[in-house]
């Protein structure tokens, strides 16, 4: 077997389908919130504060999504980072289009309903009580300063959603966003570039390999500043601003997607540097998960998300909500909702291995609340249970990041059963996905072949369905890594 990871997050087994663009629309958007979640608790703290506390994955009931922090974040909680992305891409959606004076109006809604954390500028700006279309201008002319990453921090659904229109497109429409709260035109270069680099990696191209084109569309005025911070040899450490300004932020997150081979190493890079970690991780969030798609995110982390908009409280955001969003920016109009019916009754819970229990979505919805649930469908939202973790895993010929998915879940689970927890996993049906991953856990350990763990399933789990022929080619990959790992070297 070949492992094949290249920068386009095509990370899998040999075989496995190209990945979907709407795994790279739900990456961007997602990833954006949990870059920022993962910040927040280490905002304006010293580098290297997040290493220090997780020195190793936190994968266990406890994560790296913490909480905490000078604002009392609760765990998973999103910043105003998302807050005002989130406001961007339901004006978008809801619009049909950019309408630069209902952002600004849902902006100052936002501000007036007083959330926890707003930008300077930002403020400053939106309480001006200027018109939408002068008030940063102004700002810059009185103060001088306005190249802040507070627009950049919450572009990504607007890169999402003007992607399919072209460059020229993508780069105007971040220009007048980015115009609305900073006046100076270096921001609005920087969300440009970057609503370029995500474009490219929506299309499965390589954002680094678009680099040249990007800059060469960026004012000539501002184009050398940009082509220094990122270019190759850039460090972050060679900033000449705080990480606070747009040119390091940037500068930071495509240093990441330079050097990590996945989402979460990216993650860890960018939060070690300290300063702004909210807003640098958002950026490279939504940078990677372009890339590496919405399965490349550890499920531990996007399980997680939580928030509210300050002014547009009336609805609570977690993950089901965001990939609904994430849908409709990515051009399905009609996006599910994904509800379950309250009066059904499905599979009770059976433990099959030792500690771990399977059902349909029915039984693990109404199951004990001191299980740790696997969902390996979409849901609707959580059920209630303290711990519950939702892996992107479709059961169809689609899940170009099969692999991945399977170790982020298998060793999930290990950390689970470490921690003294009784492990339900469950698909829609608990036939297809759940047999898979009850065959993967039976591979990894006790190492059996692919054939006898699905005897063995077959026997212990009725439900078992084996119609999928590409989990099956999955699950022989798997066995035939694991030989090769162990053959003698020569």
């Amino acid at each position: 077997m070949t492992v094949d990871v290249d920068l386009q997050g095509r990370a899998g087994m040999s075989g496995t389908a190209p990945m979907p663009r709407s795994h790279r629309v739900a990456g961007a958007l997602i990833g954006s919130a949990v870059g920022d979640a993962l910040g927040a608790p280490f905002e304006f703290g010293p580098p290297g504060a997040y290493g220090s506390r997780f020195p190793t994955d936190a994968r266990g009931v406890g994560t790296e999504m913490c909480g905490g922090g000078s604002l009392g974040w609760a765990p998973g909680e999103f910043t105003d980072d998302t807050q005002m992305a989130l406001l961007l891409a339901s004006s978008l959606v809801e619009g049909e289009g950019l309408d630069e004076a209902d952002v600004f109006d849902r902006f100052r809604t936002w501000l007036a309903a007083g959330p926890p954390d707003v930008g300077n500028q930002t403020r400053s700006v939106l309480a001006s009580g200027r018109p939408w279309d002068v008030a940063a201008a102004e700002h810059l002319a009185r103060t001088g300063h306005a190249a802040g990453n507070g627009s950049l921090m919450r572009t990504t659904p607007a890169a999402v959603f003007f992607a399919p229109a072209g460059r020229e497109a993508t780069m105007d429409a971040a220009r007048r966003i980015s115009a609305l709260t900073h006046g100076d035109p270096a921001a609005g270069e920087g969300c440009a570039i970057l609503h370029e680099l995500v474009r490219v990696a929506l299309d499965g191209g390589d954002p680094l390999a678009a680099l040249p084109d990007a800059l060469a569309a960026v004012a000539p005025e501002h184009r050398g500043k940009w082509e220094s911070v990122l270019a190759a040899a850039w460090r972050p450490s060679d900033a000449t601003e705080s990480n606070g300004a747009v040119w390091p932020t940037l500068g930071s997150a495509v240093w990441a997607l330079r050097k990590a081979g996945s989402f979460a190493e990216g993650m860890r890079l960018v939060l070690d540097l300290g300063g702004d970690t909210d807003t640098v991780a958002a950026v490279t969030g939504g940078l990677l998960g372009a890339v590496y798609g919405i399965a490349g995110i550890p499920m531990r982390w996007t399980s997680v998300l939580n928030g509210v908009v300050p002014g547009y409280a009336d609805r609570d955001w977690d993950l089901a909500g965001l990939q609904q969003l994430a849908e409709r920016l990515g051009g399905d109009a009609e996006a599910p909702s994904y509800a379950l019916d309250p009066d059904r009754r499905g599979i009770e819970p059976v433990e099959v291995f030792d500690g771990i229990w399977a059902s349909d979505v029915y039984g693990a919805r109404d199951s004990d609340r001191d299980f740790a649930v696997i969902s390996m469908c979409r849901t609707g939202g959580r059920f209630g249970h303290d711990v519950q973790r939702f892996a992107y895993l479709i059961d169809n010929d689609t899940n170009s990041e099969l692999a991945a998915v399977l170790a982020d879940i298998l060793d999930d689970i290990e950390a689970l059963r470490a921690d003294g927890k009784r492990v339900l996993v469950h698909c829609y049906a608990g036939q297809s996905r759940t047999g898979l991953l009850l065959r993967a856990w039976l591979m990894r350990t006790e190492g059996v072949s692919a054939d006898e763990a699905t005897e063995q399933v077959g026997e212990l789990w009725p439900h078992l369905n084996l119609w999928n022929d590409s989990f099956g080619t999955a699950l022989a990959a798997l066995e035939a890594a694991e030989q090769q790992a162990t053959q003698p070297r020569s």
